[in-house]
Parts: structure tokens; sequence; C-alpha cells
């Protein structure tokens, strides 16, 4: 053009740049030539890959117009993440088997496994897998961490797939309805279409879609102008933001990506390691305290050096821990192989030990007995775990380390249940703390996650140091709506405007907003200076942050590679605030 129609050409570039001045934003302009004379058709702002976003802001900012808070509003947070994940290439082929819920973004390609031992085994041999399963559990931790990615015919965004997968920064695509695994047979079908152990698949959790065979993937490219975008959101941000991790590795990443502390140290995964798991099922069948006791023994030395690990990669910065969380019959093996391993190990007849499992069974888990109510009935259980908490702070603080460690004890629904718990566990750092000759900061504090909680909130400040919500739990114990099965009709309730959008994934503002509002009023009226956060899923979701900022929370807390999309949603949230003044 600039060739044959050098007058036109040049009328079109001066037009461009007022065009871009006085929209102040890149433009997609649309024009002709008719005998030799320019006509401008229309004019929009252009759209834009998320790595253009963050490099046009930029441009933007320094050719002056506009602001950093500006250029700051116009990245879109929900894409940030994807810049930290591996995705397909675009030119290559691909064929379609199914799509379920896009639950952690990313593109993996791998062997089927159907079993977390054989993902194990064949991630050991060099072996790419991707894990397929009806739906995981925490007994499957092992063969998630071994895997490229994890596939479900069942479950949500807040199942337990989606969730560790998260953590863990690993692709997933959960609720895949289209698929049907049969692990009798050893295979999976899509359609009229049957996969096997070994056979390649490709999954994309960008999009939820599940692919028979390879497809090439392209590295991530965050890119260092992305570091000085974040840079520009940290200045102007009041949140802090932290991160959900559970092992020394997810707390150097968490670190890395900018996370200010660690709002979720979920203990209950440190359990299923090879090491830990074998004393812990012993502790579990024990018929005494006395042999729950020896067996928590075993682990003690076990989760100090977790915990030791742990704040070393956080130092100087605050840690909160969580006591053991899920019911007691998750550690237990549920298949007859597994099941007579451990009778063997233990000593125990098969038959009395697949009683035990039987008796430890419920109806409704979620519910049950889970949470402080372990706490409650089995204190050497919280003991051992607070013990092991000291003991690792306290150690590094003789060697002249900063260790800010915080205990929180989870699913309270009642003060007294709650000073019950905080005494024993205060006694049990004090005397640790006596043992070593130190005097350390620590805050005991809880998880706000059922409705009773919330809404008796004034009472449990007054005995605890900060709440943290656990919105996953707040959400489904309020609505009452598993976040595992939700996923089978949700989408109806969402196109037919009965809810707005998915409430495990962005905050019912209407219901559990209101819960998390009165119980921070409440909280705060007794002592001001409670600290308040979140350390559900919700932590990184942009409308979600926008809420919490709204609230007056001190904190989100999110997975380490949902950290820089937190802390963008976060500045994002000051700016709309203050523009609101």
């Amino acid at each position: 053009m600039q060739k044959d129609f050098s007058s036109s050409f040049k009328e079109l570039l001066k037009i461009s740049s007022i065009l871009e001045k006085y929209y102040r934003d890149m433009q997609d302009i649309e024009f002709t030539v008719e005998d030799g004379k320019l006509w401008m058709l229309q004019t929009r702002t252009g759209k834009r890959a998320v790595q253009a976003a963050v490099r046009i802001a930029i441009d933007q900012v320094k050719e002056g117009l506009v602001s950093k808070e500006e250029a700051l509003l116009r990245i879109d947070p929900n894409l940030i993440e994807s810049l930290f994940k591996p995705r397909f290439d675009p030119k290559a082929k691909r064929e379609s088997l199914a799509k379920g819920l896009a639950a952690s973004p990313g593109a993996a390609v791998g062997e089927i496994a159907f079993n977390p031992e054989d993902a194990e085994k064949m991630a050991e041999e060099g072996r790419k897998v991707i894990l397929v399963r009806t739906e995981t559990s925490p007994e499957d931790i092992h063969g998630i961490a071994a895997s490229e990615g994890v596939l479900t015919s069942r479950g949500g965004f807040t199942s337990h797939a989606a969730l560790v997968t998260r953590a863990m920064g690993k692709p997933a695509v959960v609720g895949c309805e289209g698929i049907e695994v049969d692990y009798k047979k050893g295979i999976f079908r899509a359609g009229k279409k049957s996969f096997k152990k070994g056979e390649y698949i490709s999954i994309d959790g960008e999009t939820g879609e599940v692919f028979a065979g390879r497809i090439q993937t392209l590295p991530p490219k965050p890119g260092k102008q992305l570091d000085e975008v974040l840079r520009w959101a940290d200045k102007l941000r009041k949140m802090e933001v932290f991160a959900n991790a559970d092992t020394p590795f997810d707390a150097r990443k968490a670190r890395e990506f900018g996370a200010q502390g660690i709002g979720l140290c979920r203990t209950e995964h440190m359990f299923f390691e090879e090491s830990k798991l074998d004393a812990f099922q012993q502790m579990i069948l024990g018929n005494s305290r006395k042999d729950r006791e020896n067996a928590l023994k075993k682990i003690l030395p076990l989760q100090k050096w977790d915990f030791t690990e742990i704040f070393k990669e956080m130092e100087g910065l605050p840690v909160i821990i969580r006591l053991l969380d899920p019911p007691l019959h998750e550690f237990l093996p549920r298949e007859k192989k597994d099941m007579t391993d451990l009778s063997r190990i233990s000593k125990i007849s098969y038959q009395k030990l697949k009683s035990r499992v039987e008796a430890l069974k419920e109806t409704n888990p979620m519910l049950g007995h889970r949470g402080c109510r372990l706490g409650i009935t089995y204190p050497e259980i919280y003991e051992t775990q607070a013990k092991a908490i000291m003991e690792a702070a306290c150690s590094l603080a003789k060697k002249g380390k900063k260790v800010l460690p915080e205990i929180m004890i989870p699913l309270v629904l009642d003060v007294r249940e709650f000073r019950i718990l905080r005494d024993m566990i205060k006694d049990v750092c004090e005397e640790t703390q006596k043992k070593y000759g130190l005097k350390l900061k620590y805050k005991i504090g809880t998880m706000i996650e059922l409705p009773r909680a919330a809404l008796m909130a004034g009472e449990i400040a007054k005995e605890a140091e900060f709440f943290s919500f656990g919105t996953n739990d707040l959400t489904q114990t309020t609505l009452g709506i598993s976040r595992d099965d939700a996923g089978r009709f949700l989408p109806s309730y969402i196109s037919l405007k009965i809810l707005q959008k998915d409430p495990f994934l962005s905050i019912d503002e209407e219901g559990v907003g209101k819960l998390v509002l009165s119980a921070k009023r409440e909280g705060r009226r007794i002592r001001k200076d409670l600290e308040v956060g979140v350390c559900g899923e919700h932590g990184g979701d942009p409308d979600s942050i926008h809420f919490f900022h709204q609230a007056g929370l001190n904190y989100v807390s999110c997975s380490p590679f949902r950290v820089p999309a937190a802390r963008l949603a976060a500045a994002q949230a000051e700016i709309k605030n203050n523009e609101k003044k």
C-alpha cells in the first residue's frame, strides 16, 4: 500500500494515530481506498491475547496515553494464570473425544493410568502420565503428583481433583460425563471408542476438552513485562495475597510468584506420603489412646521436618497451618489388595481391618466426624501436630531464622469447642517453647466454614486471634449443595438465571457474602485487630477478590499459580474503589 497508494498510506497512519490517542487504546480499524481516496469505515477497541494486553499496557503508559491505574484495568486477571502453563500448538491436528469442566489450566499429554500406583510407577520409568479416575480422593495424592494432568468423569470446580491440581499447577478436566471409566476392564469409553492403560490422550485444562492421541504443546512464556505490570499492581493494592501451599516446593513456588505468606497449609496431604501413611494408619487402627500415641510418636519427627522446610522457604512471612481436617476413613484403603497388604503390615486380621474400615464410613462424611471434631475425640492428634509445628519453629528460631507460625483449627461451630482445643494447643506450644528456652510470637485462630460459626463470630472472636473463611465448605453448607456433585445441575440453574454464576467459582454475594460480612463485622467488634482472610478457592477468583476487598478483609489466599492473577485483581479492586470516592 505504501508503494501503490503512498498518499493514502500516509493519511491512514496519521488518522490511526489520532484515533488511538482519542480513544486511548489500540484500535481495530477498517478502511478502503477507492479511486485513490481513503475512506475510514469503522474503528473499535482491538481484541488482544493476554500477552498483547500486557505489552500494550506498558507501551501506552510509556507513551503517556493512559495512567498505570487505567492500564491495569485493561488486563483480564482471569487470563494471567495461563501465561505460566503450557498450551497446545494451535496448528496441531486434534480429535475431540469429550468435554468436561476446565478445572485447572494448561495442556497435558500422557499415557493413561487408572490408579495412582500405576501412575507413580510409569512416571518412575520416565513415561508421561494422565491419571484417569471416576473421581479422586486424598489417597490418590502420590498418583496426581506423578502425573502430567488429571481427568475425572465426576466432580466440580471445587472437587478434590480440581483443588489439588490447581495447587500443584497441573492441568485438569473434571466432571467429564462424556467418558465412562471402567476400572474392572481397565478402560474408559468416550462414545463408541475405548482407551486402555498406556494409550495416549491429551487434555486442555483451559477449555475442558479431551483429545485422542498426542498433541504438540508450546512452553509457557510469561515474560519480564508481566513482572513490571505486577510491580505496579503491588504498589497500588491494599489487600495482601497469600498462597495455599502444603509442601516446601509449593511454598518456594508461592514465594517466586509473589505470595506474602501461606494462608493455608493442609497437613492432611503430608500424611499420604509413604513414609507417614503406615504410621498414621496404625494410629487410626489403635484400640486405645496409648496405641495411638505410640503411632504418633513415629509421625512427630516427620511432620516436624515438613514444617521446618516450609518455614525455611517462607522465612519472615506468616505461615497458617491447618490442623487435620478430613475424616479418618479417607486414610484407609478401599481396595481388597491394599487392605490385605495393610492387614499384613499392621498384624491385624483382614476381617477385623475390614470391620474397622466399615465402622469409620459415614453417610455424609463432609458433615461428619472431621475437622475439630477429630481434635475433640482424639486430642492426641492435634497435640502431636501442634508440637511438631512449635518444635520446627523453635529449632529454626534458635538458628536466627524469623518464623511466624499461625495454627488454624478447622470446622469450628461453637466457641466452647474452640476454647477446649485452643487451650490444649496453647499448653503444648508453651511447654515446647520452655524446652527450647524461647518465647515466640504465634497465633491460634479458626476457619469460618459453617453458617453457625459465621453467626457466632462475635463469641468465637473472644478466643480466636484470626479468622480464615473456608469459602468452599461455607458455600456448600450455606446452599446445601455438594461441591463434588453440583456440576450435574448447576449449568441449568445458571442458564435459567436462578443463580447468576457458579457459586463455587465466584462468591455468592447475596447469601454466603452476607455471612462473610456479618462474621467480619461481629468479629472485629469484639477484637479490633482481628486478622481476617479467605483461604477457599474463591481467593483466586477476580470477582470474589473485589468483593473481599470491599468487605475489608486483610488477605486472600489461593493456589501458587493463581497468585499473580490475585495480585492484579487486588490492585484492580483498589483502583475501582478509589474511582467511586
